[in-house]
């Protein structure tokens, strides 16, 4: 698999800004993948990419996708970290393509964690306001 170098992120990142619209701080959801050195290294790229497909598909408009560097927590990657607004943020380890589908469907969509891919949920609600 090729290096994911800044240029590459941002191409994907034009290439799915026609498809949603996200008014400023108007998102009801961010979902963060850590995507450092060791977990681009351990698959990060593809977790990204699949998630930009589910955002695609779905046709949601109040969830937003970001990038971040290390979680900080070695040996979990690659991670993604889902912040519901008015909720605790919630860190995924180990997902794939397949489990942040499974992330963004349950959790997002339908507000349920998946508790056995939790590693860190912190104890603070998440800053953005409640719409």
């Amino acid at each position: 698999m090729p290096k994911l170098a800044a240029d590459d992120l941002k191409k994907i990142k034009d290439s799915y800004r026609s498809v949603f619209t996200i008014r400023e701080g108007g998102q009801r959801v961010t979902i963060t993948v850590h995507m450092g050195t060791s977990g681009i290294a351990a698959g990060a790229r593809s977790v990204m990419e699949a998630l930009l497909d589910e955002l695609h598909n779905s046709g949601v408009s109040d969830v937003i996708a970001n990038a971040s560097a290390s979680s900080g927590v070695p040996g979990k990657e690659p991670m993604a970290t889902v912040e519901v607004a008015g909720e605790s943020p919630v860190t995924y380890g180990g997902v794939d393509a397949i489990i942040i589908k499974k992330i963004f469907r349950e959790h997002v969509l339908n507000g349920s964690p998946l508790q056995q891919f939790i590693v860190a949920k912190e104890s603070e609600p998440s800053c953005e306001a409640e719409s």
